[in-house]
């Protein structure tokens, strides 16, 4: 099967971060893209980039034959695929629709199965990186489902992402995702415990992040969140507080029900669970490092 050329159009139903980012990259790449989002400003950015923003996603499907969908919450998700004017009710048979959201397997597989029936493929293509990352076309997918229409997916793939793995049946790629943000989790924390650890050694800070990210015990997330968390400025957020709960809370239930014990991952959730207490919903998840450094240097009355 061959690949979908440059210059076809994709549909995007979620402009948020990362449904932005990809409308971007592939408007550079010479695709046209047509999108739409419950936000009006986004509608806004996508015109300005040269795509052709529309009210509904019924309008998205009718207007492209393959539809990349990002959205934040389940509701969202059923509401853009299986609203009255959602994809479902404008695809053409033959649409595929690839799905880039964290969302629980069991709610994809549902949607699997009705699209199937109106002669559309679902794809379970979720995204590993961050939002920052998505913005520098420095993301990987996480592609399952149909192999031949994954393969013919691999152009737009390429538009957007600077890696794509074929990782099988419809719902591996969702496994993996789990697996890679139980991960950011648990690094995400780590970055913020070392940095103020250096702070309160006396160490520079700056010097700090140049010599631990050229080590042994560098990761993405304290290359990526490093610093912000040496700014202390958590805003604005590639990956908001209240909308981690979200991921977080999926692969708690993921762990759960295969009876698998994720001591860190337990341990670090309640940091996270602290940072949305303390008023940093809106912010960057790299705002646990807020709760660490008081915790560090308490108050005094």
């Amino acid at each position: 099967m061959t690949g979908i050329k440059r210059g076809k159009t994709v549909g995007i139903v979620g402009l948020g971060i990362m449904g932005g980012a990809f409308a971007k990259h592939l408007l550079a790449a010479r695709f046209r893209v047509i999108g739409c989002d419950v936000v009006a400003v986004r509608l806004t950015a996508l015109r300005k980039l040269g795509g052709a923003p529309v009210a509904l996603p019924a309008e998205v499907a009718a207007g492209s034959r393959v539809v990349i969908t990002s959205l934040p919450s389940v509701k969202a998700f059923d509401a853009a695929l299986f609203g009255n004017d959602g994809i479902a009710a404008g695809a053409r048979r033959g649409a595929i629709i690839i799905e880039a959201s964290t969302l629980p397997l069991e709610v994809k597989e549902r949607a699997r199965k009705r699209l199937e029936k109106i002669g559309a493929t679902l794809l379970d293509c979720p995204i590993s990186g961050t939002g920052a990352q998505a913005a520098a076309k420095d993301i990987v997918i996480y592609a399952s489902g149909e192999r031949r229409a994954c393969t013919r997916c691999r152009p737009i793939f390429a538009g957007f992402a600077r890696g794509t793995y074929y990782c099988g049946a419809f719902g591996i790629g969702s496994k993996l995702k789990y697996v890679a943000n139980l991960l950011v989790t648990i690094h995400n924390l780590s970055a913020a415990e070392a940095l103020v650890l250096a702070e309160r050694a006396g160490v520079d800070l700056e010097l700090a992040y140049r010599v631990l990210k050229d080590g042994a015990g560098s990761s993405r997330m304290f290359e990526v969140r490093g610093p912000l968390m040496i700014k202390r400025r958590y805003l604005p957020a590639t990956m908001k507080v209240d909308v981690y709960q979200k991921d977080i809370a999926i692969i708690k239930a993921f762990a759960a029900a295969l009876r698998c014990p994720t001591p860190l991952f337990t341990l670090s959730k309640r940091f996270y669970d602290a940072a949305l207490g303390r008023g940093f919903a809106k912010h960057d998840t790299a705002a646990v490092h807020a709760v660490l450094r008081d915790i560090a240097r308490p108050r005094r009355p």
